[in-house]
């Protein structure tokens, strides 16, 4: 009786497309409302440590005496708080998850 259960899903397979996307060689559908990483503009940072107040997990670290301000990406677990926190709307996140592919080998030394 399986059997028939798995032939059934089998064929159905076998003319229907497939329901995911080869990564690498096709391009990856994100949704408008995924999460991806959180970027800074250090320019408009005041160092004012909202962000860091308000990261559930203490990613984020600000210095306000040497004007720094980091993330452990590991930490994150990108909830957008510090996001809705800034007074000065210098943070933003992105949908954005990883570099753009590369293609030709050559492109891994251009920035070298």
């Amino acid at each position: 009786m399986q059997f028939f259960v798995m032939a059934k899903t089998v064929l159905k397979s076998l003319f229907r497309k497939p329901a995911t996307v080869k990564y690498p060689f096709g391009p990856k559908m994100l949704s408008e409302f995924a999460r991806g990483s959180i970027s800074i503009d250090i320019s408009r940072c005041i160092f004012c440590g909202m962000c860091q107040r308000k990261c559930p997990t203490g990613a984020i670290v600000v210095t306000r005496e040497e004007k720094t301000w980091n993330i452990a990406r590991l930490k994150c677990i990108t909830c957008g708080y510090c996001v809705e926190v800034c007074p000065k709307k210098c943070l933003q996140m992105s949908n954005q998850y990883t570099e753009p592919m590369l293609t030709k080998h050559e492109d891994l030394y251009k920035n070298a």
